[in-house]
This record gives structure tokens, sequence and C-alpha cells, in this order.
């Protein structure tokens, strides 16, 4: 059964674009694009038409796009313009929720009876959004959120208990939009041969719970229709709202920001002691002279403290930088967080691989990072990646922080590959190595792969030689990418006895098949 609200979604395209274009007063038709970490992460039509796409490093779009204006991504900044949108939507609705900077959410069944539809209601709310803020968007009607959001980026409406069918032939791809996170589970989903969302909800239930981790199960769900999360059924207890009053109105946005962090937390760890987690944040605000501001937060995943603290901030930023007219009319003297939604707390319990971290020591760590790549180029923050390759060296990839950690080419058959297990440890420089036979005669290696001599001693750098106890090999190998002058290599795998350390030495070693055979270590097995 399909307990999805029936939604009108109102989507403003590009929305982080217009929010920087309307701060720093640029001219709308003007080709932008917003960078975070120097990828662009939202650009305007007149830039598409030029080339530049999502996930474009910076220097890319701009060859392609010379005159591209540039703008910073800046959350706060996108909340706080968009606040006038939301309000000229709640002049003509009840129950307004902002899913996201750039997309409201509204309860169809009482405006479209009040206005006379729903096509009615969609007019009225375009016409009202144009006129007052200044904003193009476009509006789709649907059973759920996550089918009224795609209705509005195609402008539909679609028909009541027509969600599933509407979704059918879209692309898996849409299950991963902004915030979702879903870039692994959408390629993993092709590679089975579910393309299509109709595709992905044929397959039974249990069979998604069997084979995925939880939020295959979320997606899953959306694929067919339904709401995100079943409805939670138990009786909500009265202290989960969390209120702060201020002896001094609060007027200034740094003083808001100081105490959406403490709000923030008390409301996380107040639903926590319940075992609950928020999906809807209402935020509500009581000014000096009595009047009463109220927005409700929609949010694709439970809310953690920091995420609650980020919707506050922008909230109160939002009310307290308004045109004057939508501005309170005085400063704000209490701040109410009410969860109009609440999932069970599973929803926000780790994976297995992530046990023992916080989440938001996770996401702090990770706005770092991407500060830092700010600094000093994508480039500087790196995170390894096992690859395909022949060699040790070759199989680690170091990947951009925030770059999708997708492997290229580890199914390939690769040919003259080191066999198993891989060296514990590859040298970052040359560490050159004499190898000798029983007679003290440099061994080389044929063009053929056979050695001249079997090894006897193998001395590494500056050591002492050490004796050969065992060997294996060689594998011949042409450096990949490389020019013709390159030598080929050859590679072997020895054990040496080391009476000093009490223990044997396992070592890859390579060696150039020229006149003049050159060794080096290429790996060191524990």
């Amino acid at each position: 059964m399909n307990n999805a609200p029936r939604l009108l979604v109102l989507w403003c395209p590009d929305w982080p674009v217009v929010a920087a274009g309307a701060a720093a007063g640029t001219p709308p038709l003007v080709p932008a694009a917003v960078f975070s970490a120097n990828r662009v992460v939202a650009c305007s039509a007149t830039a598409r038409r030029s080339g530049v796409g999502r996930g474009m490093r910076r220097r890319d779009a701009q060859s392609r796009c010379p005159e591209l204006v540039v703008h910073q991504h800046d959350p706060d900044r996108d909340a706080r313009v968009f606040e006038p949108v939301a309000a000229a939507v709640e002049q003509h609705a009840v129950g307004v929720e902002v899913v996201r900077p750039g997309i409201v959410a509204v309860p169809v069944g009482g405006a479209a009876g009040y206005f006379g539809g729903e096509e009615a209601l969609a007019e009225r709310l375009l016409d009202e959004v144009s006129a007052n803020a200044g904003v193009e968007c476009q509006v789709g009607i649907a059973d759920g959120l996550f089918a009224a959001t795609l209705a509005a980026r195609r402008a539909a409406f679609v028909a009541p208990g027509g969600s599933a069918e509407f979704l059918a032939p879209l692309p898996v791809a849409e299950l991963d939009q902004p915030g979702e996170d879903r870039g692994e589970l959408v390629g993993l989903l092709g590679r089975l041969g579910l393309r299509t969302m109709g595709a992905f909800a044929a397959v039974a239930e249990r069979d998604v719970a069997g084979r995925f981790g939880r939020d295959a199960i979320v997606a899953h769900r959306l694929a067919r229709g339904l709401s995100q999360r079943p409805p939670l059924r138990r009786a909500l207890p009265p202290e989960l709202e969390v209120v702060e009053e201020f002896e001094t109105p609060l007027e200034r946005i740094d003083e808001a920001a100081f105490i959406a962090k403490t709000l923030g937390e008390r409301f996380f760890s107040g639903l926590a002691r319940h075992g609950m987690a928020c999906t809807r944040l209402a935020i509500v605000a009581v000014t000096e002279s009595g009047e009463e501001r109220l927005r409700v937060w929609r949010c694709a995943e439970p809310l953690t403290a920091r995420a609650t603290a980020d919707r506050v901030r922008w909230q109160c930023e939002g009310w307290l930088t308004a045109a004057p007219g939508d501005r309170p009319n005085s400063g704000i003297i209490r701040l109410r967080l009410v969860p109009e939604e609440l999932v069970g707390g599973e929803a926000l319990q780790l994976q297995l691989g992530a046990m023992g971290r916080d989440a938001d020591s996770a996401e702090r760590a990770g706005r770092a990072m991407v500060r830092i790549q700010g600094l000093l180029g994508p480039e500087a923050v790196v995170t390894p990646l096992l690859d395909g390759g022949r060699t040790s060296a070759e199989r680690v990839r170091l990947v951009p922080w925030g770059d999708p950690r997708a492997t290229l080419t580890a199914d390939a058959p690769w040919p003259g590959r080191l066999p198993a297990p891989s060296p514990a440890t590859t040298p970052r420089r040359t560490v050159p190595a004499v190898v000798r036979d029983a007679g003290g005669r440099d061994v080389g290696c044929t063009t053929r792969g056979e050695l001249t001599e079997p090894p006897a001693t193998v001395a590494v750098g500056d050591e002492v030689p050490l004796s050969v106890i065992s060997w294996a090999g060689p594998w011949l190998h042409r450096p990949a990418l490389q020019a013709e002058k390159i030598s080929r290599v050859a590679r072997v795998q020895v054990v040496l006895a080391d009476a000093a350390a009490g223990r044997d030495r396992a070592l890859i070693l390579a060696v150039t098949l020229d006149q003049n055979p050159q060794w080096t270590v290429e790996g060191i097995y524990d």
C-alpha cells in the first residue's frame, strides 16, 4: 500500500548559480558556474550550452567557456537568498517545507481545493514566485517527495496512484540526487543490468534486503513510488521539542550561528535518548513584538546535530537578512525546534565499516579537506585506491578528495602481473640492489626472460650481502605508457636469510634487460 502523501514541488533550476548571481549582482544570462574544491557543482544553462558540466575541473570549464563567471560554493548564501521564494509560496499554501535551497514542497489537498484544482494552484504559485521573488521555477505534482521532485524537473503532473508508472522508464541514475551519495549503488545496479527504476522496482524487496545495504532498501522503496520510510508507529514523547529564550533579542547573524550550534546538539541528543531521528524539522521564531514565524525543513536523510544546526542557522539568517517588508519587525526572543516527522534511530546507525567513528566528526573532517583543496588545489588532498596493474606501485592510484573512488582497470587480465600475495611495502624512492651468483658474478636477464645464472646473494643498498634461500621468476614487463627507448624489465621474487634480524626477508627485485643490468627493490614482504 502506498503511504506517500500527494505533494506539489516547486523547483528553481540551478539554484546555487541563481543565488550566487543575485548576491554578486551579475546579469542572469551571463554564463556562470559555482565551484567547490575547483570542481563545478552547478552551472547556468548558458554555461551548459558551451560545454560546461557538473564535476568538471575549473581549468577545463574555463577553457570551454572563457567568459565563464566563477562563484564559490556557499550553502549559507543559497539558503539565505531562498527565503523570499519560500515566503512567496507560503502566502498561498499551508505546510510549506523547504527540502533544500532551491526546492519547496507543499501538500496538495487543501490548497488545490481552495484554488480550484492542482493546475490552478501550480499556476498561482508560479506567478507569485515570479512576481515577488523574481525567480523562474518549475512545478511538478505526484505522490511522494521523490516522485514529485522528478516531476518538477519535467514540469509534469502525475495522476494519483501513478508515481510507480511515472518512475518506471526513468534511469536509475535519478536515485543519486544531490546530498544522497548513491553513486556507488547506481553504478552497481547498472552493472547488474538494472538500468531503469522500473527494472529495479521489479526486484523483490526481500532480495534487495538480502543482497544490499540499508540505503539500497530506501532507494528500492523510492523506485516503487513509495515513501522513503514507513511511518513511525509510536507515541511521541512531549519533551522532544527544544526551546531557547533570549534576554537580549537575537538580531545579528553571528549570534544566530552560535545559538544554532547549541540548539542542534540539544535537539539531536534529546531524540537519540529516545532512539529516534528527525526527517522534518519545524523552526519557530517569536519576536519581541509577539510576531511568530514558522518554517519547516524536510530532509532526505535523518538530521545529525550538525545538519540541524545548519538549518537553524540558515533559517535565522534568511529571516534576519530578508527585505524590509519580509523581515521580522523586531528581534527574536524565542526559538523552538519541533520534530514534525520521526524515524527510528537505526536510520542513523553507522555501517559496519564505519563503526567506532563519529558521523559529525567525519563530516567536519570532510569539510576541512575541501577547504584545504580550495587553498592548495584539488591534488593537494588525495586518498589511495587499489586498482589494476602489473606491479605493486602501478596498482596504487591516488584519487583527489571528493572524486569518485571507482576502479578503472582492476578487472583487466594484466598479463605479466606479479602473483599474489602483494608486498606490504613499496619504496617511494629507488633502492638499488646488487645480485650475484655463487661465483660472485653479476646476474642479468635475457630478453627471453631467463636469468643468466641462479642468484646466490643479494645486497640491498649499502647493506651486507644476504644469501638467497629461494627465488621465483622472472616475469617480463614493459612499463606502461613509456617511450620505446625505455628498457624492458623483469621482476624476481627472492627470499633472503637475514641472521642479524633473526628472520627471513622476502623482496621483489626488478632488473633491466640490457648489457649493464640494474637491479632495484620494488617491494618488501612482511
